[in-house]
């Protein structure tokens, strides 16, 4: 037996868990995209055709569209862009941050340095090049764009979300790799509304970070122990795409 082989027997074994959730013309995504911008499996060779039958359809999306990932270059002129990251580089440690029972408190918590050294007091310090998910279970809203954007009566949005001295602390003491979020923004909505900004977003892509937005399934997930694979095709030039997210946790114990 060939022990990559093997590997994967044992890996089989272990927890496999979505991290993505599933689009259709109806999902949620940034306002300030264009109308018009999705249009999912519309059929253009269809059963029965003379030439050969089968079945092709074609898909319009943004490239920032349900899970994704943001690459340096959307937010920083001139920065990396989608063919600079192969496959090697988005397999990682995953580190799961639980702020979810201080979100149902106050929706527009950001995380702190103090939520994350608790974190590291119990599971030990965020391992060099890890991915940190920031878990506040606001994917279970999905695929509301109302809920996923809290919206008020004015428009605004009301959403939990990272803060900058926590994304400094994982990026600058403890040199993670990328970050990840349940929201469709990486600040908190107050935060940005006070910066006039997504600050946080800047930082991280202008860094040279990666992050994955708009997780979903990081309550099944354990905190530490985990490592997470993210999969996108080799379009270049893009400044992101939507992504095919998953964890591989260890079994379950009796």
């Amino acid at each position: 037996m060939y022990q990559l082989w093997k590997d994967l027997e044992r890996l089989k074994r272990c927890r496999w868990i979505e991290l993505s959730h599933p689009l259709n013309n109806e999902s949620p995504y940034w306002g300030g995209i264009p109308d018009g911008a999705v249009d999912l499996s519309r059929t253009v060779f269809d059963w029965g055709n003379d030439m050969l039958d089968c079945l092709i359809q074609t898909f319009k999306f943004p490239g920032q569209f349900g899970t994704h990932i943001d690459f340096p270059g959307h937010f920083v002129k001139g920065r990396e862009l989608s063919e600079k990251y192969g496959v090697r580089d988005m397999v990682y440690p995953l580190v799961v941050i639980d702020i979810s029972d201080k979100v149902k408190e106050d929706v527009h918590y950001a995380v702190t340095v103090e939520d994350i050294k608790a974190y590291e007091e119990q599971y030990g310090d965020i391992p060099d090049g890890a991915f940190v998910a920031l878990r506040t279970d606001w994917g279970k809203r999905w695929p509301s764009m109302d809920a996923v954007c809290n919206f008020d009566k004015d428009g605004g949005e009301h959403t939990p979300g990272w803060s900058m001295e926590a994304l400094k602390y994982i990026y600058e003491e403890r040199n993670a790799a990328a970050n990840g979020h349940e929201t469709l923004d990486t600040d908190a909505s107050a935060l940005a509304e006070r910066a006039g900004d997504l600050a946080c977003e800047r930082y991280v892509l202008g860094s040279g970070k990666l992050q994955v937005e708009v997780l979903c399934n990081l309550d099944q997930v354990p905190p530490a122990g985990a490592i997470v694979i993210a999969a996108f095709p080799p379009i270049e030039g893009a400044t992101g795409l939507p992504v095919r997210v998953w964890a591989i946790a260890p079994e379950q114990e009796d």
